[in-house]
């Protein structure tokens, strides 16, 4: 088969949109104010060091964490151009309490679309990898505002889902539930150039990555899965290496890349978050639809994330993503399957 290496993400798109009959284009347009959006944060990203946009707003999110000034420019910047886009009915970012209704007077769509605006924002001071998550989902009822219960769907449902990772280079990688493909944008001519095609992650990997700071936090099964992962064995296949960046964007997608294991546990840490810290619908989902679709799987320790059912916007969830067997290995360790005697 011909390769395809070079091409737009918009070519990508629209080849793919030949392939497909009942295509009206809209979806097209819609990724096409997704890139937009992208690449004016990256600008400001890479400014970063040379412009006031480095710290805090002042303010506090839904969460009650403290907002980064580019969070804040990644939300906004992410809202205006994709209100204007004339393809959405409602947006709900991982910023916004609420649902975010398209304004009288502009054009509405039938897609909805759930974003995180920037994960890992405060690395950014440090100059690590950071990203965008999107979820791009259908509207299931026809007319009228949209509704909370259109949003509150399984993972499964989701139309399309990606990120944007903004590193070394800038990337975009997404699927729409039939391959994963990687688009590294040139920086010399603003285009999203195909680079990575149908991205496969290895059946399983040798890289765990989790913050063992918590340690103390974590319930048991949790504290013996990463000590059996540190253990050295026989076979020679343990210990697995320790990658950790704190930005789920930049550990998922290297795991993507080279095969292993990204954890989020629940912990103990606050009672107001028994569950973790990553949001299903904003983190957890759209990174699962991904890893999924390259041969990987994602779990909170004993359900598929992409059958979860959230129950509010902002629901929390603990997440074992990766590598197939990876996750299958620590879905039995969370079960309390593994004898006491497997470390």
């Amino acid at each position: 088969m011909k390769r395809s290496l070079g091409i737009t993400v918009t070519e990508h798109l629209l080849r793919q949109q030949k392939e497909t009959p009942a295509a009206t284009g809209a979806f097209t347009l819609l990724f096409n104010e997704l890139n937009v959006a992208a690449k004016l944060i990256n600008r400001e990203i890479n400014q970063a060091g040379l412009n006031d946009i480095c710290g805090y707003t002042g303010e506090e999110n839904v969460y009650g964490e403290k907002v980064q000034k580019l969070d804040d420019y990644s939300h906004h910047t992410l809202v205006r151009r994709l209100i204007q886009a004339g393809q959405l009915c409602a947006i709900a970012s991982e910023e916004d309490a609420d649902l975010i209704e398209i304004p009288t007077g502009y054009a509405m769509g039938s897609y909805i679309l759930l974003m995180d605006p920037l994960d890992g924002s405060s690395n950014i001071d440090v100059n690590v990898s950071v990203g965008t998550i999107f979820s791009i989902r259908r509207r299931i009822k026809a007319g009228g505002p949209v509704t909370l219960d259109e949003v509150l769907r399984k993972g499964s449902e989701q139309v399309a889902a990606g990120y944007f990772i903004y590193g070394s280079s800038t990337m975009l990688v997404y699927t729409t539930g039939d391959g994963v493909h990687g688009f590294t944008l040139h920086p010399s001519i603003g285009e999203f150039l195909l680079s990575h095609e149908n991205i496969q992650i290895p059946e399983v990997g040798r890289i765990y990555s989790v913050n063992e700071g918590y340690y103390c936090y974590w319930d048991e099964p949790v504290r013996r899965y990463v000590d059996y992962l540190k253990t050295p064995d026989a076979s020679g296949n343990r210990p697995y290496t320790s990658r950790y960046i704190g930005s789920l964007v930049s550990d998922v997608h290297r795991n993507l890349l080279k095969g292993g294991i990204f954890m989020y546990p629940a912990d103990r840490r606050d009672p107001k978050k028994p569950y973790g810290k990553l949001r299903l619908l904003f983190e957890a989902a759209p990174m699962a639809f991904v890893v999924e679709a390259a041969g990987g799987a994602a779990s909170d320790g004993t359900r598929r994330i992409l059958d979860i059912e959230p129950e509010t916007l902002h629901d929390r969830i603990p997440l074992y993503i990766g590598s197939k067997e990876n996750v299958a290995e620590a879905e039995k360790f969370m079960r309390r399957e593994m004898p006491m005697g497997a470390e």
